[in-house]
């Protein structure tokens, strides 16, 4: 792992070909596109990126018909359910609180 300094003090670290940033809220490591701050499309992580991550970094929402009702669950990188939610928002909100990155499953 390789540490560079931006303009602006930020620091991105390198792991194996994809750029993090540290967000200044918790310091954890988040994936990002490069030449911006914005998080990256999850969708075009390779399985050793993922690996990198660390499974208690990602939580995936995905909408799920339960007893007839869309909701939306919440699950650790490895499938293990954490929550169920009645709505995106709520399930996106609650992965951040618990300093996790939110990763949309469609």
């Amino acid at each position: 792992m390789r540490k560079r300094s931006l303009p602006g003090g930020s620091i991105f670290r390198l792991l194996e070909g994809m750029q993090l940033r540290t967000t200044l809220r918790n310091g954890r490591l988040v994936p990002c596109d490069t030449g911006n701050s914005l998080p990256m499309d999850v969708h075009t992580l390779s399985d050793s990126q993922m690996r990198a991550l660390g499974m208690e970094y990602v939580a995936y929402i995905k909408e799920v018909v339960v007893d007839g009702e869309e909701a939306f669950a919440i699950h650790a990188a490895d499938g293990t359910p954490m929550a169920l939610t009645p709505d995106r928002d709520m399930a996106i909100t609650a992965v951040l609180e618990h300093e996790m990155v939110p990763a949309l499953v469609h």
